[in-house]
């Protein structure tokens, strides 16, 4: 292949970290190609997490709060104004082991060719996968307490999960609803002794042990959640305007194993910035970060990965 051919980077994923990967690698002259992803029947699609919100409050400069997909509209304008090309294409297939890397998408026989690559492939919630779930997603239904707990003010909410994630947003949700029920299928929370602790010491917060939510119900918005009691098979109806999936989340990183380091739950490991452990790959938002989850933390590490990216390219010339 010809070195016109070559691309300077190709960035995967198109959520807010891969988006302000391109505008600034755009910027730099680099002439960024994105591949955003293909809808999915699971209901994946371009633009990442945020095209499943509603109403985002807390990213800085939107006062009145901006819709997720209309915000990511705008990133994804303002990389394409600064002229990255953004391809609806999915990465099939990567070969890491030599520069030029090489990239099979789902909408070319032939693989792209890269001297660096931006990884932003982002993670996925996992959900309970019961009726009513997917259709009252972003209407009462969520998997992000810091994003969407402030609309539930003196509402009933359910959490579930038995984790230090579930009891950490429980005791975020407890500053605004007017109780919080969290609901795990055990006898006992998984959670660590602290976060059990205090939040029993709330009084907002009950639990519900021994128990799985079977359905949700709700016209546009959630309004009861159909729970079992596994012992006794009990199925009881109950009022919520809130439920927050809280049981753990997945990377996209399938595609990378084998070829980059990752942790035990399979995220991206990262060191010094961005960088992975193969040189002129570079990892931006969730797919690296277990922790905060944020879209303005995500957008950040895209900023890091791009000047990580300028800095390695000047520098392997």
């Amino acid at each position: 292949m010809s070195e016109a051919n070559i691309h300077d980077v190709v960035i995967l994923g198109s959520g807010p970290a891969g988006l302000t990967a391109a505008i600034y690698t755009a910027r730099g002259n680099l002439k960024p190609l994105l591949l955003e992803g293909e809808p999915s029947s699971t209901g994946d699609q371009p633009g990442g997490q945020l095209m499943l919100t509603t109403e985002v409050e807390n990213f800085p400069g939107f006062p009145q709060g901006i819709l997720g997909p209309e915000l990511m509209a705008s990133l994804k304008e303002q990389a394409i104004k600064f002229g990255t090309t953004i391809s609806t294409a999915k990465a099939l297939k990567v070969d890491f082991s030599a520069s030029p890397f090489s990239i099979r998408t789902s909408v070319s026989n032939e693989p792209i060719q890269t001297r660096s690559v931006i990884i932003a492939t982002g993670a996925q919630a996992l959900m309970l996968n019961v009726e009513g779930e997917e259709r009252l997603l972003g209407h009462g239904v969520s998997a992000c307490a810091t994003c969407d707990g402030f609309f539930f003010r003196d509402q009933k909410v359910i959490v579930v999960g038995g984790g230090d994630s579930a009891l950490e947003e429980a005791g975020f949700l407890s500053k605004f609803a007017s109780s919080v029920t969290v609901v795990h299928r055990r006898k006992e929370l998984r959670a660590s002794k602290i976060m059990q602790e205090r939040a029993m010491k709330n009084p907002k917060i009950s639990f519900r042990y021994n128990a799985i939510v079977k359905e949700l119900t709700g016209e546009n918005k959630l309004e009861f959640v159909r729970i079992e009691d596994v012992e006794t098979s009990l199925v009881e109806d109950v009022e919520a305007q809130g439920l927050f999936v809280a049981i753990g989340h997945a990377p996209n990183t399938e595609l990378f194993k084998g070829q980059i380091e990752l942790d035990q739950k399979g995220y991206v490991l990262t060191r010094n910035g961005t960088e992975t452990s193969v040189p002129g790959v570079f990892a931006a938002g969730d797919v690296q970060d277990s922790k905060y989850r944020q879209a303005i933390t995500a957008a950040g590490s895209g900023c890091m990965a791009a000047l990580d990216v300028e800095h390695y390219l000047e520098s392997s010339h």
